[in-house]
């Protein structure tokens, strides 16, 4: 996982520097604690790539908060599915911390990528990442045990254990934050 790791974050630094090179960050967003980035019912059309902070996506299930993705600094973040069909977007995406993030328009975006080849299997590549940690998250949610829930995300993301705080671990884990800190510990 370590290498598929570093790969994933090889692409991320590529493409950030394609857009560095275009000049084609729009605007610098600063995103205060508990602070909204976008909220369910909006359409998103950036693509953000997170400076320096973290934020959480959620969905709220009836009265219930539902963390299904963390971001940190050198990612990219944005709601995933209305970035991709125009539509409002399920999710939020909240700061929780002050979060430094610089943002291109999707139109920009998918320009850049369609200019060469080598930026579309770029695109491609981290499509398929996305579509892997999304598989890898149900596979999460599917897992009745809280211990083999924990043990394949930290094997998976161990920078998310240092990035994030328990609670927001623990609701993601879909477990107590009680039990959280009793498989740390233990």
């Amino acid at each position: 996982m370590p290498d598929q790791e570093n790969r994933r974050m090889d692409i991320v630094q590529e493409i950030y520097q394609e857009i560095e090179k275009a000049s084609l960050w729009h605007k610098t967003i600063s995103v205060r604690r508990n602070e909204y980035l976008c909220t369910s019912g909006e359409i998103e059309d950036n693509l953000y790539y997170i400076v320096s902070g973290s934020l959480k996506i959620s969905m709220v299930d009836g009265s219930e908060e539902r963390i299904i993705r963390f971001g940190y600094k050198h990612n990219f973040i944005t709601a995933l599915d209305s970035f991709i069909t125009g539509q409002p977007t399920d999710f939020a995406i909240q700061a929780l911390k002050r979060t430094e993030l610089k943002a291109i328009s999707k139109q920009n975006y998918v320009s850049l990528m369609n200019s060469s080849d080598h930026l579309r299997r770029l695109w491609g590549l981290i499509q398929e990442q996305l579509i892997v940690q999304q598989l890898e998250r149900e596979k999460d949610i599917l897992i009745t045990s809280p211990v083999e829930r924990y043990k394949r995300v930290f094997q998976r993301s161990p920078q998310l254990f240092q990035e994030i705080p328990d609670r927001h671990i623990a609701s993601y884990l879909r477990m107590a934050p009680e039990t959280l800190s009793r498989l740390k510990k233990s």
